[in-house]
């Protein structure tokens, strides 16, 4: 089995997608949602987009990763959707050797205003500051290598980024 990793910026539909897929496309399948990750924290908790929280994001990755592959190993597709750049890729990448499971890093990444329209209108997220989110979108733009796992989401529905996440795995 495989973890796929759906990664890009807030508002890129990654969780959408992640939720198609393990719903309706990929069977038996786990869906980890990294937001559910973060908030499990209850007490001393940073926002992760802050440079001081590095440690913690070091943290809740390296238990993300190792999750993930347990999954796998036992036989689920595993969907990981979250803001995971390439700077945290090591992780999973570890977790999947260990686990002698597959790895496929997808970054949807649709136009900048696409994005921020969409990250600042969710309702019940507690990420919807546009400033913030411009800065996340903005660690996504030059990829260097890892540009070849972009997927541009701006004309696609929810439905057909989901096929091509397919496609690419």
């Amino acid at each position: 089995m495989k973890i796929i990793l759906l990664s890009g910026p807030s508002g890129s539909g990654k969780t959408t997608v992640a939720r198609i897929l393990a719903q309706s496309r990929l069977s038996p399948s786990v869906h980890l949602h990294t937001d559910d990750f973060f908030a499990a924290i209850k007490q001393g908790a940073l926002a992760p987009y802050l440079p001081e929280a590095h440690e913690q994001n070091q943290t809740v990755t390296g238990v993300i990763a190792r999750a993930a592959a347990g999954y796998a190993a036992g036989g689920y597709y595993t969907l990981v959707d979250g803001v995971i750049g390439p700077w945290f890729l090591e992780e999973y990448e570890k977790a999947a050797r260990a686990a002698g499971v597959g790895l496929v890093y997808v970054v949807l990444r649709p136009d900048r205003e696409v994005a921020l329209d969409r990250g600042a209108l969710r309702s019940q997220h507690p990420l919807t500051d546009r400033q913030v989110l411009n800065q996340i979108y903005d660690s996504f733009t030059d990829l260097g290598p890892y540009e070849k796992n972009v997927l541009d989401s701006t004309d696609l529905t929810a439905q057909e980024t989901a096929e091509a996440v397919l496609r690419l795995r």
